[in-house]
Parts: structure tokens; sequence; C-alpha cells
């Protein structure tokens, strides 16, 4: 097949992006496919190209990529340095190439990657892509609706409010929330903007991180406990993935960076809480229409007692990421994992 692999973009996961399309692209090439590595943002060139036999040529155009750096990336400069300058957010010749492509895998984290603006987009386009709709991803990105979502449908999360930049207070008492606490942005991904604050002054400083990020918070009890992870693929869990960050918590520098977390799958764990931990993971996949695959990540308190944060429709693929670590832990490798979530994708456009 002729596959465009579409990461990067302007998201503050831009470079974990990358290094995802980059493990993607090498497997899916390493399965016979003809991949174009591509930059959403950057595009191909900086101006209209002659695309005839361009996947002929796809390793020679693709995308050169690096490690991921310890610190987010710096979109400005992103910005500046694309060649058209242009304000529009696909970059030249990538819609073009989109619909030459028999199917985009879509290896894009965070805002207009998981948000499912792309996704409409490319269903107006007729691009057929991988992954979760453009409803399902806007539902999952929104942690503050997902979570209304979660406790309607019985699925159990920590207790929490939003709050928007233009009713601001550092008044934790006010919002009904007690210390120490958790405060992340909204719609963010990769733990960019969240810190866990204890004291007033801390929460003040983790108030004015998160809202560089974005002008929407959520700000949750924080619940004390082991972090797990449930890839679900086709409506159905894998195992479940325990990770242990070697200090701190599980923040951007000891997702990506390797040696910083011991993650353990399947996770040590009686069977029936691992069990009751992927069925919550298969319904919140259910309630937001996450149809093809998606991780679902899950404290675990000291009485035993389970808490749904968030669900990520488009997990990461990058050397530490969880999802292939869950998946080969019932023998699915990394290449297999790659074809079958192209295989699933394709189903809903036969349909």
């Amino acid at each position: 097949m002729k596959i465009v692999v579409l990461a990067g973009g302007l998201s503050a996961e831009r470079d974990v992006s990358l290094k995802t399309g980059d493990m993607v692209t090498k497997a899916l090439r390493e399965n016979g496919h003809c991949v174009i590595l591509l930059d959403v943002f950057m595009g191909y060139s900086e101006k209209k190209e002659d695309l005839t036999g361009i996947f002929d040529r796809s390793e020679e155009i693709s995308v050169k990529v690096e490690g991921i750096p310890e610190v987010a990336p710096d979109l400005a400069k992103v910005k500046a340095s694309r060649k058209d300058q242009s304000d529009h957010f696909f970059g030249p010749n990538v819609i073009e190439l989109c619909q030459m492509a028999d199917i985009v895998f879509m290896a894009l984290h965070g805002e207009n990657g998981e948000n499912g603006k792309i996704q409409a987009a490319f269903d107006l386009f007729g691009i057929r892509y991988t992954g979760t709709g453009y409803l399902g991803s806007a539902l999952a990105m929104d942690k503050g609706l997902a979570k209304k979502l979660f406790l309607h449908h019985g699925i159990p999360c920590p207790k929490g409010v939003a709050m928007k930049k233009e009713h601001r207070t550092d008044d934790v008492a006010a919002l009904g929330v007690t210390l120490p606490c958790v405060v992340k942005p909204c719609c963010g991904g990769s733990s960019i903007g969240v810190s866990i604050a204890r004291t007033r002054e801390e929460f003040h400083e983790a108030l004015e991180e998160a809202f560089r990020w974005e002008n929407e918070l959520v700000i949750e009890e924080y619940v004390e406990g082991r972090e797990f992870s449930v890839g679900v693929i086709d409506f159905k869990a894998l195992p479940v993935i325990e990770i242990a960050p070697v200090e701190g918590f599980y923040d951007y520098k000891n997702k990506y960076k390797a040696g910083s977390a011991v993650e353990t799958c399947p996770a040590d764990l009686p069977g029936e809480i691992s069990e009751e931990m992927q069925r919550y993971a298969e319904q919140a996949a259910q309630v937001l229409g996450l149809d093809t695959y998606s991780r679902m990540d899950f404290l675990l308190n000291q009485n035993n007692e389970l808490f749904c944060l968030e669900a990520n429709t488009l997990p990461g693929m990058t050397p530490t990421s969880l999802l292939p670590q869950e998946a080969a832990a019932v023998g699915m490798d990394f290449p297999q994992l790659c074809e079958k979530l192209i295989e699933i994708s394709l189903r809903k456009y036969s349909a």
C-alpha cells in the first residue's frame, strides 16, 4: 500500500509525534509498504509540486527524525522555520499527498492531531486515516467533558473541577478542592503543564504553569497510589501495564527518557483488579466511541480503589511507549501492531 505517516504539527507533543511517526514508518516499510513520513505543518517543498510517482521516492523525501528532547518544543521557533510562512495549518502539498495515499497513519499527538479537527477535515476531503473519528477524538481530548461522561456511566474518576482562565481563582477552598491536588491543562497530553500542588504557593505556581499551555484547566484531588495504563484495540482490552517512575511522577521527562520509569506488563496485580481495570477501559472506549484503538490511564490507591484519569485516542508509539509493550505481552510485535491498526481502520471504510 501507499501510506502517508502524518506527524509533527504544532502541539507541545510535536517531538514525540515525530518519533512515533519515525518508528511507525520503519515498521510499515518492513511490512513491504511504500511509506512517506510527512510533517503536517512543514509539508513537502514550499511550492505546489508535480507529485507523480512520489511514492517511488518515499525514503528520499521523508522527514528525518532525531531523539526526543527532555523539554517540550519551542513552537514559535517551529513556526518561524516554515519556508512558505503561510498561516495555513496544513503545510505545502500535505492534502494532495494524503489524497494520493491508500491510507494516512495518524502519528500525531496533542492539539490539532487528537482533538478531531484533522479527522473532520480528512472526512471532507475523502481521505482515509487510522484511529478514531472526529467526534470521539474531540470528546476524549477534553478531559473535563470526558470525565463527566465517565462519571455518568459509572466509571470512577478523581473528584475535581474545571477552571477557565477568565474565571481564575487561586483560592483552593473556594473551588471545593483540598490540597494536595493535581493541576493540568484540559486538552493537553504527555503530562505537559501538569503539576502536583501541596501548598497554596505551589497551587499558584501550578496555575501559572498550566495556563501557559491552555486557557482551561482541570483541577483534581491528588490520589496517591500506583499508576497503570490499559490499551484497547477494537474495543478489546490489552494486558494492564504498570508505570513506576524512578523519581517524581510520570511527567514529560519520565515518559520519554529511557530508564526514567520501570514499566511492568502484565502488571503485578490480583486477577480481579486487572479484570476490573480492563472492563473500565473497554467501557470508556465504548462511551467515547473510540472505535479503533486507544489507551486509558488509571490510578489504584492503597484501598484498591480504581480511578480513571483520561483517555488517549492516538497513544504514543515511541521506543518507551506503553501500547506497543502491552501488544508485545500478547505476542504482537511492533510491525504486526501497526498492520493491525491499519486493518481495523480500513474496515470502517468498507462497511
